[in-house]
């Protein structure tokens, strides 16, 4: 899975306070981009998917079938800082989805999360790490400057040169 995914073909650079689904809109008026950011083999399959319990509804952002891989893949957005009731959900969305969805013929179905920031601690530290089938990653909505990039550079050195004092 591509770790960060970058969406400047959104144009939504100056808009810092969208919501998730002001993103996914965004993301479905451009979908022949979208598509090729995730890769190759994508189909879109639906919006906003419901799913049912017994007693609640859910909804699944965005929902494809990668005909390379023969299975479902399930996106959820998030604004902001992954978080481990993310993770829940994603996990969760994923097994109703096997189970009510994907047929027999099919791999089992992937689901991805996509978040502005992830703490690499939940990601270590949640079932997420020991599942195939389930990814976090992050998204970008424009390239960094190369200012930007010379910040970012410094401040991985500096975190490298603070663990190795340990």
């Amino acid at each position: 899975m591509k770790d960060p995914y970058v969406l400047e073909f959104l144009d939504l650079k100056d808009n810092k306070s969208f919501r998730e689904n002001e993103l996914e809109s965004a993301l479905l008026e451009k979908i022949q981009e979208f598509l090729l950011e995730l890769g190759r083999g994508f189909a879109f399959v639906s919006r906003q998917k419901r799913i049912k319990t017994q007693t609640s509804d859910f909804y699944i952002d965005l929902v494809f079938y990668n005909y390379l891989l023969k299975c479902f893949v399930l996106v959820d957005l998030k604004i902001g800082k992954l978080t481990h009731q993310d993770i829940g959900q994603i996990d969760m969305y994923v097994n109703i989805y096997d189970d009510l969805e994907k047929s027999e013929s099919d791999n089992p179905t992937i689901g991805i999360i996509l978040c502005t920031d992830k703490d690499e601690t939940i990601v270590k530290y949640s079932h997420i790490n020991s599942k195939d089938n389930l990814f976090v990653s992050k998204y970008q909505l424009y390239l960094p400057s190369e200012e930007e990039l010379k910040r970012e550079i410094e401040r991985d050195v500096l975190n490298i040169e603070t663990r190795g004092n340990i």
